[in-house]
């Protein structure tokens, strides 16, 4: 007997049986959704794309940054969309498997910053969560974007009216939360705080001080009043510093948010806190109640800091055995050229050890948590100090990344000494400048001390035995950030213009991308319809010469988002000739002038400019600019602020001697250059100056 019905009905059952299914979930580490990707860590769990077949990683789409000045970022991806942000916090929404650009979102920050324009570049990371993206932008806001739309949801200034306070760090989120910070202590009498706010409505919910304020206004906390016994004199008007202005760390395990805390303002303590101190809470790492933003503990890496060593370098969470125990810790590679195992439930010192030339201290006391320093150090007495590390730091904003399966921490180190010297003057009469010029309380070095030349290299370290596991020297003063994945990989930038990729637990390189430009930024790693992608923004950020043969050119260097998967199809446009302009030419310099604008030139320019005038990118090189032959050019754009939409900062207030000044010191040093070039003379000290992208 037949059953004609069986046949459909079979097939509704199989149907409903497949409705009934639950969605395939994505494998764990398939998104990069923050700037520390799936856990602190810079590392990815997947594994598709592999030390075995990385030989078939090929280009599978670059994007063209169209947006000035610069995009030194670290992207995010989330459900196949890439996200980013470049220039001033223009974030760009982008298929992740092909490329396509989806929405842009350009908040106009260059229209409301400022003098903020003239202290750092554009922001290095964005968050997503609950279907938002979030950035901060350089002019104090934090904004909340629609993730699918592209529309802002809601916009707040974190920042007080009027001050010289900025944002170029990335936001944290996490339980409906968004933390963000920011940066200006090099500038301005600026104290540092975190603020807390609620993801769909932006209300503020928490604010945490780093460093004390006026004791007659009242201290918010009990926290505040500790730290208030660690300063002297009246810190309170130079700011005191201390500001959140790169990254943090949540931690589920305690529901803690630990945020890493800058140098003082001024760095030179002699005049912050005349009579000494720890001056709590700088350069630390500080715990905080991740709902109530109350303070849990703290370490202080640099008691009384006064070479602006920041700690507001990655805060990195894991397991470790150590004597046979499991333990919770953070790891944490500051500036100051020790690397630092710290227990998470109570902020007590497990190890610290060196990991590059320091002489500014002996060692870390583990008894104490306190480092044995040497006295000379501090420049006393007026007298200047040949100090390791410099303020660029053994560890920068260049991410570190820990992989679990290996166990090693890979770090961008640099081996960098800088001269530090008391102003001339009075100490008790200094003052801030104001108007975003670069503050720090220290004197230009005499020109016969001077550093030896800087190096660089990738470190990876043991954080259970505190030893070096390998090295690889590079070129160049500082390369790009890492991050690791388990596929036994680890991948970094390189200044000398390739984006590599490593054997996590040899260090042998296994593959190698010519980017056509220095790769600075942090790499990410994502699925995308099942397929495992790597992204990277190509483009140097170097504000001063590195060391290279040649250094980057701003106008002949392409910003780029590199994206790799195995079998990728897609190939670079050939890279442009180089635009060789020559050095600029004046038969007329005269030296009084060209000394008051070496003052004004360090003050103003060397953070974008380089020191010097030697540009390594970040900026156009000065030396080679027309502009600069030109009064009436010069005085266009630097005093009515022509090319502001570009990212270049007016300074108003500089007068036409002063602008005459900077005209002739440019010229004298594109001579200077000049006799270098011919070989006719040594190439003279740099000027001073470096707040390293707060």
């Amino acid at each position: 007997m037949s059953m004609p019905f069986r046949r459909p009905l079979l097939a509704a059952a199989l149907l409903l049986t497949v409705a009934a299914m639950p969605l395939r979930a994505a494998p764990p580490g398939a998104d990069w959704p923050g700037y520390g990707g799936p856990d602190e860590n810079h590392y990815s769990p997947l594994a598709q794309i592999n030390a075995g077949n990385i030989n078939r990683l090929k280009l599978a789409w670059y994007h063209d940054i169209d947006v000035p000045p610069s995009s030194f970022t670290a992207p995010i991806a989330v459900g196949g969309v890439l996200y980013f942000a470049a220039g001033h916090a223009v974030i760009h929404a982008m298929d992740a498997a092909t490329g396509k650009e989806q929405w842009r979102y350009d908040p106009e920050a260059w229209k409301q910053a400022g003098q903020k324009l003239r202290g750092a570049w554009g922001i290095r990371g964005i968050a997503y969560d609950n279907g938002r993206i979030f950035t901060g932008t350089i002019d104090g806001r934090l904004i909340a974007i629609d993730a699918r739309t592209g529309k802002p949801e809601w916009s707040v200034t974190t920042v007080e009216k009027d001050d010289e306070r900025y944002v170029t760090g990335a936001p944290w989120v996490f339980n409906g939360k968004v933390v963000i910070g920011h940066g200006g202590a090099d500038f301005a009498p600026i104290r540092g705080y975190v603020t807390a706010y609620d993801q769909k409505s932006g209300k503020q919910l928490w604010r945490f001080h780093t460093v004390p304020g006026d004791p007659a206004k009242g201290f918010e906390n009990k926290a505040m009043e500790m730290a208030a016994k660690t300063w002297t004199g009246e810190w309170w008007k130079y700011g005191g510093g201390g500001t959140v202005w790169n990254t943090m760390a949540y931690d589920p395990k305690y529901n803690r948010l630990y945020i890493g805390t800058g140098n003082g303002s001024p760095w030179n303590q002699k005049i912050r806190s005349p009579g000494g101190g720890d001056n709590l809470f700088l350069c630390s790492i500080i715990a905080l109640d991740a709902d109530t933003g109350e303070y849990v503990w703290h370490y202080q890496t640099n008691p009384g800091e006064t070479w602006d060593y920041n700690s507001s370098m990655d805060i990195e969470l894991a397991e470790l055995e150590i004597d046979g125990k499991r333990r919770p810790v953070i790891m944490h590679a500051p500036k100051n050229g020790f690397f630092y195992v710290l227990d998470r439930e109570t902020g007590k010192l497990i190890s610290a050890e060196k990991i590059v030339k320091v002489n500014w201290a002996d060692r870390i006391d583990t008894a104490t948590g306190r480092p044995l320093e040497n006295p000379a150090a501090r420049y006393p007495d007026g007298k200047a100090a040949l100090v390791f590390p410099s303020p660029f730091g053994a560890h920068n904003v260049e991410a570190m990344s820990f992989n679990p399966k290996t166990g090693l921490v890979y770090i961008p180190v640099m081996e960098r000494g800088q001269v530090y010297v008391d102003p001339p003057g009075d100490l008790s009469q200094w003052r801030h400048s104001g108007g975003q010029r670069l503050s720090t309380g220290t004197g230009a070095p005499p020109d016969n001390m001077q550093p030896p030349p800087p190096t660089s290299a990738l470190l990876a370290w043991n954080p259970v035995t505190q030893k070096e596991a390998w090295r690889l020297p590079l070129k160049g003063a500082r390369n790009g950030a890492t991050a690791t994945t388990a596929g036994n990989l680890v991948m970094q930038g390189r200044a000398l213009g390739r984006f590599d990729i490593l054997a996590a637990d040899s260090g042998k390189t296994l593959w190698s991308f010519d980017a056509q430009t220095a790769v600075q930024a942090q790499p990410i790693t994502y699925m995308a319809k099942g397929r495992q992608y790597i992204t990277v923004i190509a483009g140097a950020r170097y504000p001063g010469a590195v060391g290279l043969d040649r250094e980057w050119n701003y106008h002949d260097q392409q910003w780029r988002v590199l994206t790799f998967a195995l079998d990728g199809k897609a190939t670079l446009p050939p890279r442009p000739e180089p635009v060789a302009l020559p050095l600029i030419e004046t038969d007329r310099i005269d030296p009084t002038l060209a000394t008051a604008g070496r003052a004004t030139y360090a003050q103003r320019c060397s953070i974008c400019h380089g020191p010097a005038a030697r540009s390594g990118g970040a900026a156009p090189d000065l030396l080679r600019s027309p502009i600069v032959g030109d009064a009436d050019s010069f005085r266009t754009v630097l005093h009515d602020g022509l090319l502001r939409e570009r990212g270049m900062p007016d300074f108003p207030e500089l007068s036409d001697g002063e602008l005459e000044g900077l005209r002739h010191y440019i010229h004298q040093r594109a001579r200077e250059e000049a006799s270098v070039a011919a070989g006719l003379q040594a190439r003279p000290p740099a000027s001073r100056g470096s707040n390293e992208g707060q």
